[in-house]
């Protein structure tokens, strides 16, 4: 059985994790990346394929006829036609979950940031600011309390759930927007009315939703003047859900009192992406999932999801 990994260098970049594992369940050619004009030259003769972002349009799909099984190397799996992929038979599986702790480490990573500012004043510190100041201690931007503020959370699912607890865990009052009641939400977390609600009354907004055609630029001019003035935005979910010119004339205009983001539009971003210059945007370059640990797990989760598909019991099928 022929293997081709199109992109293995997003989920293996220094060769850290073994491919072992996976060449012991068949013939395996790897690429670093590949050029979504190459796939289906590199895919003749196999059966299956493994991609994190390499597409797999519905002409691939029909050009392909040995195909039996697309392994998506991560969980978001937008990058798939599956009613085309279903159409042929072909599995499609992904890997839920993994990241759910990262990525709720980097949402704090992101608010800790913008509420004490660690690394401007470790810059501040190494360029002599605090040695040369006449007072014991120096500080130039605002310094905030999490402590009784309340955080807003979009969507709560794993990663959502995981940013609740943590938030409370920092003495935090969280609100959330979610299709579950709100006797099915865990002690202390209260379900707002709707999202204008959310907007309404909470310190900082947190996305943890898929993007959907229904949610597509759902922060916009329209949502962020619903905001509380100087609240905190984050999107640590996905770049579509953000209209960027929006979100940077926000925080330029100061109706934001910053963003930290994790996901843009376009990646790399575009060289004339409106957020690149706003000074209280905080940007990293989709990070939050690709911890070592989080990736040891994306790893045995895809070998497991082959190995229960060749069994004839395949798990995280999402193209049923």
């Amino acid at each position: 059985m022929k293997i081709v990994v199109l992109d293995g260098i997003t989920l293996n970049p220094n060769e850290e994790l073994s491919w072992a594992p996976l060449k012991a369940l068949g013939e395996v050619v790897i690429y670093e990346s590949t050029p979504a004009t190459q796939v289906v030259e590199r895919m003749q003769g196999a059966t299956i394929a493994l991609t994190n972002k390499v597409p797999f349009t519905a002409a691939t799909i029909a050009a392909l006829p040995e195909l039996k099984y697309i392994g998506v190397l991560a969980t978001g799996f937008n990058i798939v036609d599956t009613d085309a992929a279903k159409e042929k038979g072909i599995v499609v599986t992904n890997i839920p979950a993994y990241s759910t702790m990262s990525v709720a480490q980097m949402v704090f990573a992101h608010l800790l940031n913008i509420t004490q500012r660690v690394g401007h004043y470790a810059d501040e510190v190494h360029n002599g600011r605090w040695d040369s100041n006449a007072e014991f201690c120096y500080w130039n931007t605002p310094l905030i309390e999490l402590a009784g503020k309340r955080m807003g959370i979009v969507g709560f699912g794993n990663t959502g759930s995981a940013t609740a607890r943590i938030a409370q865990a920092l003495g935090m009052e969280v609100w959330v927007q979610s299709s579950k009641a709100q006797s099915e939400l865990p002690e202390g977390i209260r379900k707002a009315a709707d999202l204008d609600e959310l907007y309404a009354v909470c310190d900082v907004i947190s996305l943890h939703c898929p993007l959907t055609a229904q949610n597509k630029e759902m922060i916009n001019a329209t949502s962020i003047a619903k905001m509380k003035d100087k609240a905190i935005f984050l999107n640590l979910g996905r770049g579509g859900l953000i209209n960027e010119q929006d979100l940077a004339d926000a925080l330029r205009a100061g109706k934001l009192l910053a963003a930290g983001v994790d996901v843009l539009s376009t990646e790399p971003p575009r060289a004339d992406n409106p957020l690149l210059k706003v000074e209280n945007c905080f940007i990293t370059p989709h990070i939050a999932w690709a911890t070592y640990e989080a990736r040891v797990r994306l790893m045995k989760q895809a070998v497991e999801n082959l190995e229960q598909w060749q069994k004839g019991t395949p798990i995280n099928n999402v193209a049923r």
